[in-house]
């Protein structure tokens, strides 16, 4: 499986342009290597946006769902430092979700990502997903590394006391992840497999976008650090 463990948290936000620097400085230096410090956290991920809102996406790989309910990322999230306090007041268009891995197909990760949100009908996930594994085959398309489930866990979804700005919207939607080489291979497929009648027999997206990675920090590169 490409993707490392088989939890995943997923945050997005807009930032407004006087308080952009300040963000990706904070990303950059203090908050990527906090959380893959964490007990549980093996990887982050974070990309900009080349077709898709929010402009900022970070994907956080945990061992196990657990994790992101676990007495050591739950006190990371009652203690944030001043910085992480100042900077995530001023999130706007927040979405934060925390999900399993469901299907992960592929041989690594890309430079260029695809997102495709899905809002699956509960008596219908069992076939949806047994669809999508066969859509999520990432060896039938040049340029595409693999393609990989996320499904969202209410319960664990949304707004902390650090993140007020969450929304909750996507709390039980699925989440398609294309990673790829560039971003004209990942378009390419989202518009043949998710959008117009190549959609079905899921219903057509809440959303698409293609991000491109900034990116990666690995547990093993804070070991070496």
């Amino acid at each position: 499986m490409p993707l490392a463990g088989t939890g995943m948290l997923l945050t997005s936000m807009n930032i407004d342009a006087a308080d952009e620097a300040d963000f990706n400085r904070w990303y950059d230096r203090e908050h990527l290597e906090e959380r893959v410090a964490i007990e549980g956290f093996l990887e982050a991920r974070r990309y900009v946006a080349h077709a898709a809102n929010p402009k900022y996406l970070c994907l956080y790989s945990t061992a196990t769902l657990d994790v992101l309910d676990s007495p050591a990322y739950k006190a990371r999230l009652a203690s944030p430092t001043d910085w992480s306090r100042q900077t995530m007041a001023r999130f706007k268009d927040m979405l934060r979700v925390v999900a399993r891995i469901t299907i992960s197909n592929g041989t690594g990760r890309g430079a260029a990502l695809g997102v495709v949100r899905l809002r699956p009908n509960t008596d219908k996930a069992g076939a949806w997903r047994d669809a999508l594994q066969e859509r999520l085959a990432p060896e039938t398309r040049e340029g595409i590394i693999s393609m990989h489930l996320l499904e969202s866990e209410p319960e664990l979804s949304g707004a902390t006391a650090g993140i007020p700005a969450a929304r909750n919207d996507g709390a039980r939607d699925w989440f398609v992840l294309i990673d790829g080489t560039h971003v004209g291979a990942v378009s390419a497929v989202i518009a043949e497999r998710f959008t117009g009648p190549a959609a079905s027999p899921f219903p057509l997206p809440v959303s698409v976008g293609t991000y491109c990675l900034m990116w990666d920090l690995a547990k093993s590169d804070i070991a070496r650090g």
